[in-house]
């Protein structure tokens, strides 16, 4: 059982945690006619209910995810889970009927009425009295995440924001205060709401699908359950004190000290690969993060259009969308690559910041 325990702990460090994501998201996209079958998502969630009864005798495991403030978490996770099968089933069915030439299931049963008294309000009545014994019996069978008064004297460890910024606050772990609470966000905002305006497809409008409407779908997904609720996720159950990064079954040890070497990518290219020149650090900004300005040019001005020649699929894109739309399209979707790609040279090579100027608190 120790030997299980420490795989599994082993298994969630951040690489393997995150390229797990990936190869979920890259899975249930190409599986998804067989995972949302009723029979085999029905065993699905058999074997997780199962691991999860097991977890439990983990003293540990047991402690953290009963929390108050973690329960809520547990729910998010399954309902998302519910709610992810039930959109994905109904697209999987609707595009098997497109295929064979039929209408949408939604089609058929646009014309059937049903009337706001009493068939609605039945049910929105009924909805509430469930809802009303459920906080009711939540609140009897918790207690609240209450704590003493703020006080400088002490602070908690680890000190987490709530559970719907765990996200942002993974994110500081990687970017600049400005950028992870700022920028990405209001990018986050802008893009979701540009979708429309960049997939003008009609298709897709009043019923449920995937084949018509992959473009707008799998962006939105992929930001929703790799960026989002996966680091949710990490940041509530795999965060420990220090904010460092622990096993499932592992114990959170307040004495835990992780050595991190991050490096700025300045340091990287004139101390260690130029350091035989006696050269040093420049001392000039300017000069100092050159390096790290022409990667970032590249990325965000040299490699888009180096893909879209190379690439049929984004030549079409840019053929139908016009220039203006697909620069606001390649511009997001980089955008949004980077937190993944900043995590991954974390991890790996202890990169800090591609471009460090404290002197005027811009850090990429």
């Amino acid at each position: 059982m120790h030997f299980i325990v420490d795989v599994i702990n082993s298994l969630f460090n951040p690489v393997t945690y995150f390229f797990g994501s990936l190869i979920g998201f890259v899975a249930m996209i190409h599986y998804r006619e067989k995972w949302t079958e009723p029979q085999l998502a029905l065993k699905i969630l058999g074997g997780v209910v199962v691991a999860l009864i097991l977890a439990m005798f983990n003293d540990h495991f047991r402690d953290i995810s009963t929390k108050s403030d973690n329960v809520p978490i547990f729910i998010m996770v399954f309902g998302v889970g519910f709610f992810t099968w039930l959109s994905f089933r109904q697209a999987v069915v609707n595009d098997r009927r497109l295929a064979q030439g039929q209408p949408p299931v939604e089609k058929e049963t646009s014309d059937k009425k049903v009337y706001v008294w009493p068939d609605l309000v039945y049910v929105e009545f009924i909805a509430t009295i469930v809802a009303g014994i459920a906080l009711l019996v939540w609140s009897l069978c918790l207690h609240a995440p209450l704590e003493e008064s703020a006080t400088q004297a002490w602070t908690p460890n680890p000190s987490k924001a709530p559970w719907y910024f765990l996200g942002l606050q993974e994110m500081l772990v990687y970017y600049d205060p400005w950028l992870a609470g700022v920028v990405f966000p209001s990018l986050i905002v802008v893009g979701l709401m540009a979708i429309p305006y960049i997939d003008k497809n009609p298709k897709g409008a009043g019923y449920y699908t995937f084949n018509e409407r992959k473009f707008a779908i799998l962006p939105f997904m992929f930001g929703f359950l790799v960026l989002w609720v996966s680091l949710i996720f990490l940041g509530t159950f795999l965060r420990g004190p220090g904010w460092n990064f622990f096993g499932p079954f592992e114990e959170w040890d307040l004495h835990k000290v992780v050595v991190l070497n991050n490096v700025n990518l300045s340091e990287y290219f004139w101390v260690k690969l130029l350091g035989f020149l006696g050269i040093g650090l420049p001392h000039n900004p300017i000069i100092r993060e050159l390096p790290g300005s022409l990667l970032i040019g590249a990325y965000l001005i040299a490699l888009p259009p180096w893909l879209t020649k190379k690439s049929a699929f984004l030549m079409g894109l840019l053929e139908r969308m016009g220039v203006a739309r697909y620069a606001v399209l390649i511009f997001l979707a980089f955008s949004m690559a980077a937190l993944p790609i900043k995590m991954l040279l974390r991890w790996s090579i202890h990169l800090k910041y591609i471009v460090a100027i404290p002197e005027v608190f811009f850090n990429i």
